[in-house]
């Protein structure tokens, strides 16, 4: 599978989302649409990783996830990439300083549910993430006061922006950071395998 870098125009505000999507969904999909309001970006990436280093087992294979992807993210603002297969990097700080190399001129926003801003301080190099671009957290079901009182929260509370900030987030010097209340769809990618909604070879749950 030939992997392209996709165009990007100096001084555009793209949020990247980050994950295995496997598979993907409404959820991924609904918080993508919040994400281009809320945080006033001119894009959004799917980068649909080559694999998680958090997890046991490995995704269904890549071709899989990212046609399913293509299939259920139709926006014109949004692209599905795997740009992280092209880069070579897994982590998500690699992959940034690898971006902020090959787009300088580019305003970045990390995009995370707030499930993720709960376990961030285990990710390599997470302060890295932090300090590198700004960082938007989109609330999910039951995961709000858990987020807001993470290692990660506390750490960089002084550099929390306001909700109703959020539109200024994505021109914002890091370390910066904004936690928006959105309504979710309580959907899960372990949750859909679980029930054999996604037939993805060794994404089978673990």
């Amino acid at each position: 599978m030939e992997i392209r870098l996709p165009y990007l125009a100096p001084g555009q505000s793209v949020g990247l989302l980050g994950g295995s999507f496997d598979p993907p969904h409404e959820g991924h999909v609904h918080i993508t649409r919040e994400a281009l309001k809320r945080f006033d970006l001119d894009r959004v990436w799917w980068m649909v990783s080559p694999g998680n280093p958090l997890k046991a087992h490995g995704p269904a294979p890549l071709e899989q996830r990212m046609d399913a992807a293509r299939r259920i993210m139709q926006h014109p603002r949004v692209t599905v990439t795997a740009i992280e297969a092209r880069l070579g990097t897994r982590a998500t700080a690699d992959t940034l300083a690898a971006l902020l190399t090959l787009y300088p001129h580019v305003n970045f926003v990390w995009l995370m549910g707030a499930d993720n801003l709960v376990q961030l301080n285990r990710w390599r190099n997470w302060t890295s993430i932090m300090e590198t671009v700004p960082v938007g957290v989109l609330a999910r079901p039951g995961d709000r006061i858990s987020a807001r009182t993470s290692v990660a929260a506390q750490l960089y509370a002084r550099y929390r922006l306001p909700a109703e900030a959020s539109h200024l987030l994505a021109r914002a010097k890091a370390p910066a950071w904004c936690f928006v209340n959105v309504p979710m769809r309580d959907q899960s990618s372990s949750a859909i395998r679980a029930r054999g909604g996604w037939t993805g070879g060794s994404g089978a749950a673990p």
